[in-house]
């Protein structure tokens, strides 16, 4: 196991599509629930202990060697608005070119014909992270902090907030990360249904009415 690997696959650069996604982050801005530092911490903060947990337990469960047609049904069930199901889905697929170029393998090349219009995110960084010999502990840390980076890094640019004060914010979560990583590392050992549900269902409403509007910043 290369744990460089993990740096490789939880860089913000890593060319998987993160970047034009807020995670719920516009919205909140645009409803005035995020204004400043504080507001992102707590806004990070909820998103981590339900969707960042629910996509950390699909991602260890990928990484532990579940099979990623049956995740990918359980990701569908865990996520009740259909947009932010299409958002998966295309950013699954865009992971799923940029891993395939990065670390091949037989496993991501069988999820790649079997969703060929992508399968969801989590389930592919999952994948990823098996193909790159990474352990599932740490596809779930790359998917607990992605829940939260993606954000920071959005109200950054919405709020013109300074990024000291963001990356600071994201840092003071480093226990709750921690917790969420090794829960969900430890849940991905029972079955795919027993995985966590935890649900957010002010990100479902918001998502929806996000991908109504006709100018926006980002695509999430």
């Amino acid at each position: 196991m290369s744990r460089a690997a993990l740096l490789v696959l939880a860089d913000g650069r890593f060319p998987a599509g993160g970047h034009a996604h807020s995670g719920g982050a516009e919205a909140a801005v645009e409803q005035g629930r995020v204004r400043d530092a504080g507001d992102l911490a707590a806004f990070c903060r909820g998103r981590l202990h339900t969707a960042g947990l629910t996509a950390a337990a699909l991602a260890a469960a990928a990484a532990h060697g579940h099979d990623p047609l049956a995740l990918d049904e359980a990701a569908d069930a865990r996520t009740p608005s259909p947009a932010l199901r299409a958002v998966a889905r295309r950013l699954g697929r865009q992971l799923m070119r940029a891993a395939r170029a990065t670390w091949p393998g037989p496993e991501l090349d069988a999820l790649a014909a079997a969703r060929p219009r992508g399968a969801h995110q989590p389930v592919v960084l999952g994948l990823t992270a098996r193909s790159a010999g990474l352990a599932p502990l740490d596809a779930a840390y790359a998917a607990a902090y992605e829940s939260v980076g993606g954000p920071a890094t959005a109200v950054v640019r919405l709020l013109s907030l300074d990024p000291f004060e963001a990356t600071a914010a994201l840092a003071r979560l480093a226990p709750d990360l921690d917790r969420i990583a090794e829960r969900a590392a430890a849940a991905a050992h029972g079955t795919v249904d027993e995985l966590p549900a935890a649900s957010a269902p002010l990100l479902d409403i918001t998502a929806e009415a996000h991908a109504a509007r006709r100018v926006r910043l980002f695509a999430s």
